[in-house]
């Protein structure tokens, strides 16, 4: 299984990026997918999921409300919408699929499967 994560760009403060999330060998079917970022010289951390079949969605309190995250069957791809970016929000995305439980859904520990990483920058 393959994961790959596209749409990562430099923007200014306030604007838009979406981020996609893409699989080969398989399909999200039964996974959850999860969106994590890691900053320079700082821990990876959790960012949104989605459960693939179910649905629940799930996000980082520094997040909601200006991220969304979505998937498209048809496609068989997830998406995260960021809107209002901060600088803060500058980091590698990585995506990664998984069978978490809904308590540890935000750990990185619980996916198995993941991308190589978009660049997002958000310049002041």
């Amino acid at each position: 299984v393959q994961l790959q994560a596209s749409g990562g760009g430099l923007v200014q403060a306030g604007g838009s990026l979406r981020l996609s999330c893409a699989a080969s060998g398989r399909t999200f079917s039964g996974y959850a997918v999860g969106w994590f970022r890691q900053a320079p010289g700082k821990e990876r951390e959790f960012v949104a999921a989605i459960r693939w079949s179910g649905g629940g969605i799930f996000y980082a309190d520094s997040v909601k409300g200006r991220f969304t995250i979505s998937r498209d069957f048809a496609k068989g791809t997830v998406y995260l919408q960021m809107n209002s970016l901060k600088p803060e929000d500058t980091a590698v995305y990585y995506c990664a699929s998984g069978r978490p439980i809904v308590s540890t859904i935000r750990a990185h520990e619980s996916y198995d499967y993941w991308g190589q990483g978009t660049q997002v920058t958000v310049s002041s």
